[in-house]
């Protein structure tokens, strides 16, 4: 299996046959890792360059993991604690590493576009892992894999996703891959946090929140993204627009309930909400591990997984 593109920075840079083979690759992972048996370290030799210029737990800590599983070396790289302080661009920061023999780039900046303008001038595969309020590609991936994997398909499928959608790069990333698989995508919110504009891009918006709530088969609860408001008076627009126990009974018998994380519990979502049987909020987080995986060795054209551990790949 290989990746039809050279990075990921978009969900658009994926083909159908891209997606397709992540998806598959996987599942092959998570089964290999369910039966105890040892991964092949496909991507031995290579060094993967986490560069995260935002806080992260999940995103930085599951690709760090997934690199490791893959049997690659890991070096992070905090704003904090780099050259980039004391006046270096990034670009050079990059390309200092990709002469140091660094193979892979999964970068995390607060300004959109800048994963796009480092991938330019790399000869190595650029990952984009969250670039300002643009792109998430691989939490879409993710997200979309965790429903794959709870109903098969996602053509039909009713998926909502409600609260701060303007300044939310999983909710863009999760709606173009989210309609290219076939779901309808409504975003619920007050207009300032989700623009009629936005129906530009093929979602439904819906101002009503037990409207919006009642008639899906997926909920994806969203954070307000204080980080890139001014003031303070933008938290009172979230109030109506939180899920609490009460609207558990609203909701359809089989509906799923999903945040991307971090989630703050009482504002945007319950605990009793995000605690219950309806959540599959971990579930993402498991199949994050998985999905980064998959990128990673696909992109990094890792060897086969051969041997007890896996089938050859194709």
């Amino acid at each position: 299996m290989e990746l039809t593109t050279r990075h990921l920075l978009d969900i658009a840079d994926l083909s159908p046959q891209d997606i397709s083979a992540i998806f598959d690759m996987a599942k092959r992972l998570r089964s290999i890792s369910s039966n105890q048996k040892e991964i092949t370290p496909s991507l031995k030799g290579k060094i993967a360059a986490n560069l995260f210029f935002e806080p992260s737990t999940r995103t930085r800590v599951s690709f760090e993991m997934a690199a490791k599983r893959l049997g690659a070396e890991v070096v992070n790289i905090l704003e904090s604690a780099s050259s980039v302080k004391k006046g270096e661009t990034l670009l050079d920061t990059t390309l200092n590493l990709q002469a140091m023999g660094c193979n892979l780039f999964i970068i995390r900046h607060p300004e959109s576009g800048v994963p796009h303008q480092i991938a330019r001038h790399l000869k190595v595969p650029v990952i984009n892992a969250g670039d300002g309020s643009h792109a998430h590609p691989s939490q879409a991936l993710l997200d979309a894999m965790t429903l794959l994997d709870k109903w098969g398909t996602l053509e039909g499928k009713q998926v909502t996703i409600i609260g701060d959608i303007i300044h939310n790069r999983v909710a863009k990333s999760d709606l173009e891959l989210f309609l290219r698989l076939g779901a309808k995508v409504t975003f619920c919110g007050p207009e300032p946090l989700v623009p009629t504009a936005l129906r530009e891009l093929g979602a439904i918006i819906e101002r009503d929140f037990l409207n919006a709530i009642k008639n899906a088969d997926a909920i994806m609860m969203l954070r307000m993204q204080s980080e890139r408001w001014s003031g303070d008076d933008h938290w009172e627009l979230i109030e109506p627009y939180r899920l609490t126990r009460e609207h558990l009974g609203v909701l359809k018998k089989n509906a799923l309930i999903m945040a991307p994380g971090p989630i703050n519990r009482g504002v945007e979502i319950e605990s009793v909400v995000a605690d219950s049987e309806r959540s599959i909020i971990l579930d993402q987080v498991e199949w994050g591990l998985y999905v980064r995986m998959a990128i990673l060795h696909l992109l990094g054209r890792g060897d086969p997984l051969r041997g007890s551990a896996a089938v050859d790949d194709k």
